[in-house]
């Protein structure tokens, strides 16, 4: 059996979960996010945790079991903790600011990129080269961090662009005569 699929999941305060036979959700003091429930995994909830277990004893039902297992992990801590991701623009003149429902980038580009949010992620800026992008959704975090990222990746000789707070761009050395 999956190594990740055997540990139990144990639901904080203010977390519930609600079984049925086609999805799986999960409220709590954030927000609700529903799964599609898999027929290879089942889920069984025992007073405050979640035991996850492959239904037979097929490799794709195991395989699935640790899969659901962190999917549904990452459900229960988003409604109670949620998700951030931090973005820093480095280059002169790039900053960003938050309209409603969008980002407006400045990225050395001849006009301004617009970004819209999608729905259950926000974006908060502590300045003007910082965002923050913050939901209970871990994939529509990530997957916006991305996008916003994709603009403008660092380039590899000055190192300007949107990078991740926590990334790490080694610069190349310059050609030389």
């Amino acid at each position: 059996m999956s190594r990740v699929g055997k540990s139990p999941i144990a639901l904080p305060n203010g977390a519930e979960v609600t079984l049925s036979d086609s999805e799986i959700a999960v409220k709590g003091p954030l927000g609700t996010i529903k799964q599609a429930q898999n027929a290879l995994v089942k889920i069984v909830n025992d007073n405050g945790t979640l035991k996850l277990e492959p239904a037979d004893d097929s490799r794709e039902a195991n395989a699935m079991s640790g899969t659901m297992r962190a999917l549904v992990a990452n459900m229960v801590k988003g409604v109670t903790t949620g998700f951030e991701r931090k973005l820093t623009l480095v280059g002169v003149g790039y900053r960003a600011q938050v309209q409603g429902n969008s980002l407006n980038l400045s990225l050395g580009f001849s006009h301004p990129v617009i970004h819209a949010l999608p729905e259950g992620v926000k974006a908060e800026m502590p300045s003007q080269t910082e965002i923050i992008i913050k939901g209970i959704d871990k994939q529509k975090v990530g997957q916006t961090a991305a996008e916003v990222r994709g603009y403008r990746p660092p380039e590899p000789y000055k190192g300007k662009g949107v990078r991740y707070a926590d990334e790490v761009v080694i610069l190349k050395e310059t050609k030389k005569k």
